[in-house]
């Protein structure tokens, strides 16, 4: 079976890395837009303790976080080890006592229903201080051992380096679809035509414009993030844990004594390729708030990163009904690297006529706004 996946963020790479490895003909067609959001990313991956309210939502980031260890053992076989992914827990911090009573509840929880979660404890503010020394003092604690961080750039390279190794091709290019009595038969990529049995669109906040042609309409949007990325000279923080203060802000520890910390969310930005000062200004004034103590740390950059936003919280993952051999993969917003992976996983399996484990009729792509002209 031939399959063409446009779209070289985690959602396609993920999509190409398993169907390569399970023995499909796989091309990857990947743009390289500026603003691609795997490449800005610093990935939480801990939805046990998030303030999202909506079980759809919370099945499918769960099935992702789940997903991880399969997913890393894999890559490892293959020999690719640098993932950026690594388990150092996670620390809901709040001065409100009754707000992280509440935390600690869902978190417990979720902790009967799944062992990833693994530990919840409570922490005082010198407990939760000792795990992240930036911290501010006043800040108790809720820390979710089983929380993890993954860098979006190396799990995407390795997931197409992965891929790669099982056989698949990479091109650079724009790719069209080419349809044929209601059936996708290939892309057309650089003036070349490329057949395939099956096509999986999963080019981000990209992916309207392919389907654009065919008068076929999906609610995906740009939603504008800038990171920035800082480093503690002489630090160690390479176990230090994610922070995930009440709010969208959050911070990520890597191995280089980076901390990541982020992040706007512009709805409405379009395409907005540039750093702004009211966006750096947002990001450091939320992180110092938190963590005052990364006041002396070293400014590496800023990155920019264009979520694909859907009508709602929940991704666009499905067939599309007019146009046999076609699946839409998009629409992961601010949880993409959360998901993203066992979204292209679910993408892949489609594409390939599997049975699916999971019901995906609640991210269908024609649940609420898409509709053909």
């Amino acid at each position: 079976m031939k399959i063409v996946v446009v779209g070289a963020g985690i959602v396609g790479s993920s999509a190409a890395y398993y169907l390569a490895r399970n023995g499909a003909e796989v091309i990857i067609v990947d743009k390289l837009h500026d603003g691609q959001a795997t490449a800005a990313g610093a990935g939480i991956v801990c939805p046990w303790i998030t303030s999202v309210e909506n079980q759809s939502w919370y099945t499918l980031a769960n099935a992702g976080a789940c997903f991880y260890s399969s997913l890393i053992s894999q890559l490892t076989e293959d020999g690719e080890s640098e993932t950026g992914y690594g388990i150092v827990g996670a620390i809901a911090v709040s001065s409100n006592e009754e707000e992280l009573n509440t935390i600690e509840q869902k978190a417990r929880k979720h902790q009967e229903e799944t062992p990833e979660v693994g530990e919840v404890v409570r922490l005082s503010p010198i407990e939760a201080q000792q795990l992240f020394p930036p911290l501010r003092d006043d800040l108790s604690a809720v820390l979710v051992t089983g929380g993890a961080r993954v860098d979006g750039r190396m799990l995407r390279d390795a997931l197409k380096r992965g891929a790669q190794k099982h056989g698949a091709k990479y091109y650079i290019g724009e790719a069209s679809l080419e349809v044929v009595n209601g059936k996708v038969t290939g892309v057309n990529i650089n003036g070349e035509l490329i057949s395939a049995d099956s096509v999986v669109i999963a080019a981000g906040a990209w992916a309207a414009e392919l389907l654009d042609p065919f008068g076929i309409n999906i609610s995906i949007e740009p939603q504008k993030g800038q990171i920035v990325h800082l480093k503690l000279p002489g630090q160690d923080t390479s176990k230090w844990p994610v922070i995930l203060p009440q709010s969208s802000h959050y911070m990520v520890c890597f191995d280089d004594s980076r901390v990541v910390v982020g992040a706007t969310r512009e709805t409405g930005s379009g395409y907005d390729y540039r750093v702004t000062a009211g966006g750096a200004k947002e990001v450091l004034e939320e992180a110092l708030f938190v963590a005052p103590g990364l006041a002396d740390s070293t400014f590496i950059e800023t990155r920019i990163g264009f979520r694909p936003m859907g009508p709602d919280i929940l991704p666009l993952l499905g067939p599309v009904p007019e146009i046999d051999g076609l699946i839409v993969a998009t629409g992961v917003g601010a949880s993409g690297l959360t998901m993203g992976p066992y979204v292209g996983t679910l993408a892949a399996k489609l594409a390939s006529n599997e049975k699916l484990e999971l019901d995906i009729s609640p991210y269908h792509p024609y649940r609420t706004s898409l509709k053909v002209q």
